[in-house]
C-alpha cells in the first residue's frame, strides 16, 4: 500500500485539473480506441467523468475503475486537440498510480517492475538469458522484416515479433566518455530498453552519426529503464527509483544535451519526470529539471543544434520510396515533426512521400498492446492501409515501440515493406559526402 499522504497529494492535483474539462465531447473525433469500438467509456471524456467521483468509486469498485483507466493508449490524441487545454495524460498517469496505490499491485506486477525493471542488473541479465532460450520458444516468420512468432501461441499469440538480439547494445558498447570533438558539444546518450535489447542497430547509428558530426559522447554504465512502463502500470516507487538510479549515472559528467532515439523516453525525461518530481529530494527535483530542459529527441538535436538540413537530387540515380509515421508521444506530446522529415531528407537516396493520417495512432500503447491485443491490432491495420497507400518500399519512424507495432502489423499480412529508424536512414546517408543544396 503506498504512503496515503503521497495519494492524498496526488488526489488534489487531480481535482485540480478535472475541473478544467467542459466535457465537450471533441477528444471522440480523435480517440483511435474511441473509432473502433465507439464506447463513451473508452474516451477521455468517459474517464474524466468517472475520475470526478474517484474517491467514492473506489470504495465501490476499484477494480472496474482501474480496468476502465488502463483502457487507454496514452497516445495524448485527446490532450493535443483539447480546446480547453486539459492535461488529459497528467490525470491518467496520476490517476493509475492513485488506483494502484490504494489497491495494492498484484503480483505480477510487482514482480515485473520492482524485481526486474527498477533493477537494471537483473533484468539485463535476464534478458540475455532469454535472448540464448528465445529460439526453443520462437520461429521465424518473415526473413525481410526479421520477425518471428511463437511455436505454442501463449502468451505471445498470434504476434509477429522482432526477437531479443543476439548481443544488446550495452554487449558491444557498455559505456563510453570521448573528448575533443571539433563541433565542440558532448551529449549523454540515452538509448532506451527497446534499443539496447531488441534494435542495437539503432544506437549504433546514432554513433555512427554522432561521430560524423564530431559530438563528444557520454554513455554512463548500466542505465536503466525511462520509467513509463512502471508508471502507466500504477508502480509509483519503481518509478521513482529508476529515475534516481538514471540520475545519479548522468549527474556525474557534464554535457550540453540529452539525446535518445526513442520517442517514448525522450516525452518521459522531458515532461514526465518532473510531473512526478515530487517524491525526490530538492537536489534531486533540480536534477530532473536540468536534465528535462536538456533533453532532444535525436533527429531534433541533429536538425536544430547540428543543422543538418535536406539534401539535392541524388546523383545515384535510383532511390527508394519513404513514407514517415509520427510516434505519438513525439508529435502530440512534444511537437517534433518536421525534423524526423528533414533528416530522411538528408539522405539523397530516398524520395520521401507523406502518408495518410502520418500522425495516428499506430495502436501500440504500450501494455495496450498486450492487455487488448484485438483492438490493439485492428488500430494498427488502419496505419497499414495507409502505408500501403503510400506506395513505399520503407516506413520510418522514431519510436522503436511504434517500430514493432507496424512491424507485426505489416508481417501479418505479409507487406514486402522494411520498417527502419530515421536515424538508421540518415547514418547511411554519411557513407558518401554529398554537398547540400
Amino acid at each position: 500500500m503506498a504512503d496515503m499522504k503521497e495519494l492524498a497529494r496526488l488526489m488534489g492535483e487531480l481535482e485540480d485539473q478535472l475541473v478544467v474539462c467542459m466535457r465537450c465531447g471533441l477528444c471522440q473525433s480523435v480517440c483511435p480506441l474511441f473509432a473502433e469500438t465507439g464506447r463513451e467509456s473508452d474516451v477521455a471524456r468517459g474517464k474524466l467523468a468517472l475520475l470526478d467521483g474517484l474517491v467514492q468509486q473506489l470504495f465501490k469498485d476499484p477494480k472496474g475503475v482501474n480496468e476502465r483507466l488502463t483502457k487507454c493508449l496514452l497516445c495524448g490524441s485527446c490532450a493535443a486537440n483539447c480546446p480547453s487545454g486539459v492535461r488529459v495524460l497528467d490525470i491518467f498517469i496520476k490517476a493509475r498510480a492513485i488506483i494502484a496505490g490504494y489497491m495494492g499491485l498484484s503480483p505480477l506486477k510487482k514482480t515485473i517492475f520492482r524485481g526486474m525493471l527498477a533493477r537494471p542488473a537483473v533484468f539485463n541479465s535476464l534478458m540475455e538469458w532469454g535472448s540464448k532460450l528465445q529460439r526453443v520458444f520462437i520461429k521465424p516468420v518473415d526473413d525481410m522484416l526479421g520477425t518471428s512468432c511463437g511455436r505454442f501461441l501463449p502468451p505471445l499469440g498470434e504476434r509477429h515479433f522482432k526477437a531479443l538480439a543476439a548481443v544488446p547494445f550495452h554487449g558491444s558498447v557498455s559505456r563510453m566518455n570521448t573528448k575533443g570533438g571539433a563541433s565542440g558539444i558532448k551529449v549523454g546518450l540515452f538509448v532506451g530498453c527497446l534499443v539496447d535489447k531488441i534494435f542495437p542497430d539503432i544506437g549504433k547509428a546514432v554513433l555512427e552519426a554522432l561521430d560524423h558530426h564530431q559530438v563528444d559522447v557520454f554513455l554512463p554504465e548500466e542505465l536503466g529503464c525511462c520509467g513509463i512502463p512502471a508508471l502507466s502500470g500504477g508502480d509509483l516507487e519503481a518509478f521513482t527509483k529508476l529515475v534516481r538510479h538514471n540520475l545519479r549515472r548522468f549527474i556525474s559528467q557534464p554535457f550540453d544535451y540529452l539525446i535518445t532515439p526513442c520517442a517514448t523516453c525522450t516525452a518521459t525525461i522531458k515532461k514526465v519526470w518532473p510531473m512526478m518530481a515530487d517524491g525526490l529530494n530538492s537536489h534531486e527535483r533540480s536534477c530532473v529539471e536540468s536534465v528535462a530542459a536538456r533533453t532532444f529527441d535525436v533527429s531534433q538535436f541533429f536538425v536544430d543544434k547540428l543543422g543538418v538540413a535536406r539534401m539535392g537530387q541524388s546523383p545515384f540515380g535510383e532511390t527508394v520510396l519513404v513514407t514517415y509515421h509520427d510516434p505519438c508521444h513525439l508529435k502530440k506530446s512534444l511537437g517534433v515533426a518536421a525534423q524526423p522529415r528533414t533528416l530522411l531528407e538528408a539522405n539523397p537516396r530516398c524520395s520521401f512521400k507523406e502518408m495518410a493520417e502520418a500522425d495516428r495512432c499506430c495502436g501500440c500503447g504500450g501494455s495496450f498492446n498486450l492487455q487488448h491485443y484485438e483492438i490493439s491490432a485492428a488500430i494498427g491495420r488502419r496505419k497499414r492501409d495507409n502505408i500501403l497507400q503510400s506506395g513505399c518500399q520503407t516506413v520510418a519512424t522514431s519510436c522503436p515501440a511504434c517500430m514493432l507495432q507496424i512491424t507485426d502489423i505489416l508481417s501479418k499480412a505479409g507487406d514486402r515493406i522494411s520498417v527502419r529508424h530515421v536515424i538508421e536512414i540518415y547514418a547511411e546517408s554519411l557513407h558518401t559526402q554529398v554537398k547540400p543544396c
